[in-house]
């Protein structure tokens, strides 16, 4: 679910970008000048790009953030990954868009090997358990 803020900010966005449109429709009937025609584009495009790129810097943030509580919560503190974990729970916060899709990546990779560390340590001691009984 996005924030309220977010959506508000995105529709308004969106209004003025089918404003923009609505505006070239009635230009190209008009049969305005082509360069004028193409500045309304130009505008409407970096309108669309600029709500995309929030919602999708919304999306991303979350989706790592959520990530990277789920790998904090697995790593034992002293798992092969501990320092890098760290270091990009405190970069987290100022990441870039382009370094939120990287890190993603970086954190799905952390995550596989924590799951086969873990998973190989739960074996190792089932197998150290005395048999009771």
């Amino acid at each position: 679910m996005l924030q309220s803020e977010l959506t508000r900010d995105l529709k308004k966005r969106l209004s003025t970008v089918k404003g923009q449109i609505e505006g070239i429709i009635k230009m190209l009937d008009a049969e305005t000048d082509p360069d004028k025609i193409l500045v309304q584009f130009k505008a409407a495009d970096q309108g669309l790009q600029k709500a995309h790129y929030l919602l999708m810097d919304e999306v991303f943030r979350k989706s790592l953030a959520l990530k990277l509580v789920q790998v904090m919560n697995a790593c034992p503190g002293n798992c092969q990954d501990a320092d890098k974990i760290e270091y990009m729970k405190e970069q987290f916060p100022t990441l870039e868009f382009d370094q939120l899709t990287s890190n993603m990546k970086e954190i799905n990779a952390i995550d596989k090997r924590l799951e086969k560390y873990n998973k190989n340590n739960l074996n190792k001691d089932l197998e150290d358990t005395p048999n009771v009984g």
